[in-house]
């Protein structure tokens, strides 16, 4: 029998969310949860891909500002490209 046509994910399980930021479930839900939109269905709960990476671009943040070694805080603008390497 022919296996069935690989589908893409649009939504993860929150065990798989936190699987993918490389945190435990517990972190997750206490540091990244509260500030995601989720898909809600009954006891469901799906984390869409697209909040999830747009969480991520959100905090990630410069681990040496752009000039004379600062550290930049959170969101920041992150459209810009990443400086060039000495």
């Amino acid at each position: 029998m022919a296996e069935p046509p690989h589908v893409p994910r649009v939504a993860l399980s929150r065990q798989e969310a936190a699987i993918s930021l490389g945190m435990s479930l517990d972190s997750f839900e206490r540091h990244v949860q509260p500030e995601l939109r989720l898909i809600r269905r009954g006891k469901l709960r799906l984390v869409p891909l697209a909040e999830l990476e747009r969480w991520a671009n959100d905090n990630a943040e410069w681990v040496l500002g752009r000039e004379h070694g600062t550290r930049m805080r959170r969101g920041n603008d992150h459209r810009h490209p990443r400086p060039p390497r000495s």
